[in-house]
């Protein structure tokens, strides 16, 4: 049951503030990288033509609870260990598995992390581009390592 509760908790904060970093990175600074004909990653969806926004809104929500499920089971054999170690290390391991694991280090080439830097063509890694994504990764990362730290354990 411990595991389940957790699963839910930590479900329930990356979906939240995926949703609030991504939110407020849209209306602040981002939207240039998703949105209309000149857009920085144009082989995204653009959330500028309703069919593409009707496929977003429909599976956002159950891909990011997918997403945050999947993240929390892989955490469940050290549980015990992240219970034992303070809340600064706690937020320091989540932030790091968050921006580092699955952003900036992750497999996948994208305009934003160092696989992109190798293989991406360079009309798809700008560094207007590059510095708006980090700066939506470390708000997403930094609110969900502050919450998970402080409120999972």
């Amino acid at each position: 049951m411990e595991y389940l509760l957790f699963s839910v908790w930590f479900t329930l904060i990356h979906t939240i503030m995926y949703m609030a970093a991504g939110s407020l990175a849209l209306f602040t600074f981002s939207r240039v990288i998703y949105e209309g004909n000149k857009r920085a990653l144009d082989y995204q969806r653009d959330t500028a033509d309703k069919d593409d926004l009707t496929h977003i809104s429909r599976w956002f929500l159950p891909a990011q609870l997918l997403r945050g499920a999947l993240f929390s089971v892989v955490l469940y054999p050290i549980l015990a260990t992240l219970g034992d170690v303070n809340l600064a290390m706690r937020f320091l391991f989540f932030f790091g598995l968050l921006f580092i694991y699955t952003h900036v280090g992750c497999a996948s080439p994208c305009s934003d992390n160092i696989e992109g830097f190798v293989y991406m063509k360079p009309k798809y890694f700008q560094k207007k581009s590059f510095w708006k994504f980090q700066m939506e990764m470390i708000l997403y990362s930094a609110g969900s390592a502050a919450a998970a730290a402080s409120l999972l354990f």
